[in-house]
């Protein structure tokens, strides 16, 4: 099937061809030359990589901030990752990734405060969202991890810093 592009005015008079056979979209200038072919696969990835994440209820109960350190993580299959997080509260941590896991993900995770860069703190999570590409709510792709195991003096440092980083942060 073949469906003339009409309205967008960057590519008025091109067509897109749809072949179901092939799983395939091509792109046709408006003299039948081809431009350029997709996979259904690759289309599909960019709908979802740009679809609008439904915005759920907020489900955090203790305050966090914006916060840049570095973090180790490790899936339950072995695969390492290193990377930087870029926030962080008593119920967890968002780690700046182009790839992030699936939500449901398990990891075993260290992460190093500001504060004390050379001391790495232990906790486990589950990726609980994920960012596909940069918004207006986080400036890079990555996930939200919600912590399952941390313990309580772990924590009372992460409530520590996120105390101390309100009162010092200037009101915008």
């Amino acid at each position: 099937m073949k469906y003339s592009v009409l309205s967008s005015l960057r590519h008025k008079g091109k067509v897109l061809q749809v072949d179901a056979e092939r799983e395939m979209v091509t792109l046709l200038a408006g003299n039948g030359d081809v431009i350029g072919n997709l996979s259904w696969d690759v289309v599909i990835d960019q709908v979802l990589a740009y679809r609008k994440v439904v915005v759920q209820k907020e489900v955090r109960v203790e305050p966090r901030i914006s916060l840049t350190f570095r973090v180790r993580y490790n899936t339950p299959e072995g695969q390492q990752f290193e990377s930087r997080a870029g926030g962080i509260g008593g119920g967890g941590l968002f780690i700046e990734s182009h790839s992030p896991l699936s939500v449901g993900t398990k990891l075993a995770m260290e992460f190093s405060l500001p504060q004390k860069p050379d001391q790495w703190l232990p906790a486990k999570g589950t990726v609980a969202w994920v960012c596909p590409k940069a918004d207006q709510y986080t400036f890079s792709p990555g996930m939200g991890v919600r912590f399952t195991e941390v313990d309580e003096g772990v924590r009372d440092r992460i409530h520590e810093v996120v105390k101390t980083t309100q009162v010092t942060s200037p009101v915008a």
